[in-house]
């Protein structure tokens, strides 16, 4: 069952994200490409869809949401998992306590699951690299507020994107219901 992992990615965190559930899907014998947005124009031969976005200020990115309504009929034909990259930190809870990747769900996304009949999102945690960041961006990480809510590192946790993307092969890999 091939598939298509699509993505949009600011700073190539999330294009990571991407690369490596695809590399997990073909082992576990589901071709998978990884392809940006952009990139990703003709849905024809694919069986299946992971689309993620980083997020910025609790949205996916504009390319990432253009492609799932420009594409919705499609995608609603076929199995569909939706991820988003962007908290940063070593730190699963906020000083409330409260989960991070619930605390950062994108609000688009209990739209998006609608319109494509998605199976699943996740949250990952993302990655920033300084060098990679525009000129405004690293002004912004100069405020003191900001300077705690983006640290620097990469916070991807490969063993929790590998097990995601292991529970979307053995989905792929059941029968369908009749």
């Amino acid at each position: 069952m091939p598939v298509l992992v699509a993505y949009a990615s600011k700073h190539g965190a999330t294009r990571g994200i991407a690369e490596r559930i695809a590399v997990k899907l073909t082992d576990e014998d589901h071709p998978a490409d990884a392809r940006s947005v952009q990139e990703a124009s003709g849905l024809e031969g694919y069986d299946a869809f992971v689309i993620g976005s980083a997020t910025y200020g609790f949205h996916w990115m504009d390319e990432a949401l253009a492609f799932v309504k420009l594409n919705s009929a499609v995608l609603a034909r076929h199995p569909v998992w939706l991820f988003s990259s962007g908290p940063l930190g070593n730190e699963a809870r906020d000083a409330k306590g409260q989960d991070l990747r619930t605390a950062t769900v994108p609000k688009e996304i209990s739209e998006l699951q609608e319109v494509v009949q998605a199976r699943g999102h996740r949250v990952f945690f993302g990655a920033l690299d300084p060098d990679t960041l525009g000129f405004a961006e690293r002004a912004l990480r100069k405020l003191p507020a900001a300077r705690a809510g983006l640290p620097e590192g990469d916070f991807r946790d490969w063993a929790e994107i590998d097990a995601w993307a292991g529970d979307i092969a053995h989905e792929l890999a059941r029968p369908p219901a009749s």
